[in-house]
């Protein structure tokens, strides 16, 4: 029987070498999913971030950080080491981003997927990642799945097939 996918919510994580497991965020509009594989121990981790960062930068006590980008990216690479990926192996690739509002003389402060975007670059540069594949931008909806048996990540736009990035 096939087993069904693990489903990350806004601000979610999951981190698996389980063959049989696939990571799935659904819907990605303006919500940036981001996952780390490590090809050799095929150790898989996904994040749902939704916004750049904490207001303030202050993480409320209450919410292991894997609601804003920077430090869901942090955290998700510590819980990667942990499990025994090698930072130096991870290939990183980014879905999601979208500006879903679109109206005229709209501000870009309301572009959460621009800024999402670019503070996951920066947050990667700092920790010296570079993204392998990214599919961003935009204004559709994306859905990203990791399969940990072969360590392949697809990206489905609504209305199109699903398809390896």
């Amino acid at each position: 029987m096939k087993k069904d996918p693990i489903s990350l919510g806004l601000g979610e994580r999951a981190i698996s070498r389980n063959p049989e497991d696939v990571l799935v965020a659904y819907g990605l509009g303006s919500c940036l999913g981001i996952s780390m594989i490590d090809p050799l121990t095929r150790i898989s981790g996904l994040i749902h971030v939704v916004l750049p960062t904490a207001a303030n930068g202050i993480i409320p006590s209450d919410a292991i950080s894997h609601k804003y980008v920077d430090s869901g990216i942090e955290n998700l690479l510590a819980a990667m080491i942990k499990e025994g990926a090698n930072k130096n192996r991870l290939i990183v690739r980014l879905v999601g981003g979208a500006n879903m509002l679109i109206s005229p003389g709209m501000t870009n402060s309301f572009d959460i997927g621009t800024r999402n975007i670019e503070t996951a670059h920066k947050t990667l540069q700092r920790l010296n990642m570079t993204i392998a594949t990214e599919e961003v931008g935009g204004h559709t909806g994306r859905t990203v799945h990791v399969y940990v048996a072969d360590s392949r990540v697809t990206v489905r736009v609504i209305g199109e097939k699903e398809r390896d990035i």
